[in-house]
């Protein structure tokens, strides 16, 4: 498909499209904080519990970038 083989098609879904749906949800996370007037510690909170699984991702492409180094 317009040049790309699969294996560059699945990097690119799993690179650039999950990390813009990331930030996505952090935008997300940062609206329902100033919508429900959270405050600094509640904003945290929020962040805390909504948006730690993005770190796991984040964690495995450093992991992984300096594997294969």
């Amino acid at each position: 498909m317009f040049g790309f083989n699969e294996e560059q098609i699945a990097w690119f879904g799993l690179t650039i499209g999950v990390g813009a749906f990331m930030l996505y949800m952090i935008f997300i996370v940062a609206q329902l904080a100033w919508e429900a007037k959270a405050g600094k510690f509640g904003t945290f909170v929020l962040f805390l519990a909504l948006a730690f699984g993005m770190v796991g991702f984040i964690a495995k492409g450093i992991i992984q970038w300096i594997l294969e180094k």
